[in-house]
């Protein structure tokens, strides 16, 4: 079954919402989905929509190794191995901490140009060399403040991404919670 971006946006927004609903804990932080890190956001976010739409997301692996000879691991494909329908890196963008302070380093993980940063602009060049996944995405998360909008900066990664990959156009859903 192929499974288009469109839908994959959609559904993980959906999944947010779903998994934020069941309150989960992290730390000594709030309760809520907001304080937990990316990986452990992306694991609720697929045991909801594994739940939610089998057929869909069932097969799907996430840390899966690039065979490049480096530690690095994509953080989601879809489909199954070897050849995988999707190869997908993931980024939040959080730029306000659970203690109502801001995280000014956030920006970074979105628009670095060095590797060792790991940010979604060098994720584009990693994952446009891989062989992992017959289609790829960058999917971008995150939360709107009223002094921190998240379109500026996924402006910013759009033309700097554009400079060094082909980019699909932008798919977007929202979710509330």
């Amino acid at each position: 079954m192929t499974v288009t971006l469109d839908l994959i946006v959609t559904d993980f927004a959906r999944g947010m919402e779903m998994a934020d609903a069941r309150r989960p804990a992290y730390k000594t932080y709030q309760p809520g989905l907001g304080p937990h890190t990316e990986p452990l956001t992306v694991a609720l976010v697929m045991a909801e929509l594994v739940t939610a739409w089998p057929e869909r997301y069932t097969a799907h692996e996430r840390g899966v190794p690039y065979a490049d000879g480096t530690r690095q691991a994509c953080d989601l494909c879809l489909g199954r191995p070897p050849g995988w329908e999707w190869a997908i890196e993931v980024k939040m963008i959080r730029m306000m901490g659970d203690n109502a302070k801001p995280n000014d380093n956030l920006p970074t993980h979105i628009l670095s140009p060095y590797p060792q940063h790991r940010s979604a602009l060098t994720d584009c060049a990693k994952l446009a060399g891989s062989a992992l996944g017959e289609r790829k995405a960058i999917l971008i998360y995150g939360y709107d403040y009223p002094e921190f909008p998240l379109e500026p900066l996924v402006e910013a990664f759009e033309v700097l991404a554009g400079r060094q990959v082909r980019l699909g156009g932008r798919r977007s859903a929202t979710f509330q919670g």
